[in-house]
């Protein structure tokens, strides 16, 4: 797929090739390379919310933190497509995952009042409802849980014993999470949203940021991530956790895997991890 308009008004030349890219739920992705020897990144689908790009590039300028990740530049958004500038395919510093962990820790000490986000935004192609609360526990389960029982195909796959035994587990919440002070999360990092930029330094993409519990960071990216041990021990020496945190982390990971139900009609191997969780913290 190429398509010429993608890069008009940006003086970066014609496109001459489209190389799809791996990774990303909502879009196709591919690097562009012109006739001038530039690259960029696209991001396109047709059947998207018209606003899902524009909240996209809005998260990806919150996350520009000192101190922390590599982020795009957005360089052009439209309801269909967003063009990023291209971060390349450069190996791994030696020391990635040590700043990694330590650029995590910087942008975890941006921390709001509330929680919540100054508008909703996307999770995938879900909307993601950002409303500013002062209780984090009550915002994790109306707003990252139970929310997700209204889609039709979570409800369904959950059955009524699943969604039962959800209700019941968020009721303990606050007995089990410690309460932590907002900040600024990227909102789904697991570690395909984490890649090398142009020197080798750690950046991110694909944000659906919010400000949050840092642990609901810091758990798809334990339990997905297959992360070196550098990366938390650096985050730890930056932004000290409460011990426990690898223990909670699968009941904060329920968010992820809620999610992924609440996308497909069919995905039986979640829906029993989702029990497994369930049944472990009951």
């Amino acid at each position: 797929m190429l398509t010429p308009a993608w890069l008009d008004g940006l003086s970066l030349g014609d496109p001459i090739s489209a190389d799809p890219l791996e990774g990303g739920y909502a879009s196709k992705t591919y690097r562009v390379r012109t006739d001038l020897g530039k690259s960029v990144v696209v991001k396109t689908q047709a059947d998207l919310p018209p606003d899902l790009y524009a909240l996209e590039a809005d998260g990806l300028d919150a996350l520009r933190t000192p101190g922390g990740f590599a982020v795009p530049k957005v360089l052009r958004v439209t309801p269909t497509f967003i063009v990023l500038a291209d971060l390349g395919t450069a190996e791994p510093s030696a020391t990635y995952w040590a700043d990694a962990g330590r650029a995590l820790a910087a942008q975890h000490q941006r921390t709001a009042d509330k929680f919540g986000y100054h508008q909703d935004n996307y999770l995938g192609t879900l909307a993601q409802r950002n409303p500013w609360m002062a209780d984090g526990h009550a915002f994790f389960v109306e707003h990252r849980l139970l929310r997700f029982l209204e889609r039709p195909f979570c409800y369904r796959q959950l059955g009524e014993g699943g969604r039962r035994l959800l209700e019941r587990v968020v009721r303990r919440l606050a007995e089990i999470i410690p309460a932590q002070p907002p900040a600024l999360l990227h909102g789904d990092l697991w570690h395909g949203n984490l890649l090398p930029g142009p020197d080798g330094a750690p950046a991110m993409i694909d944000p659906a940021v919010y400000y949050g519990w840092p642990e609901a960071d810091l758990a798809t990216l334990l339990i997905y991530g297959n992360l070196s041990g550098d990366f938390f021990t650096a985050y730890e020496e930056v932004h000290p956790l409460t011990p426990g945190w690898r223990e909670r982390a699968p009941l904060l990971h329920l968010r992820e895997l809620l999610s992924i139900t609440a996308h497909s009609p069919t995905v039986p191997e979640t829906v029993a991890e989702i029990h497994s969780i369930l049944q472990r913290f009951d």
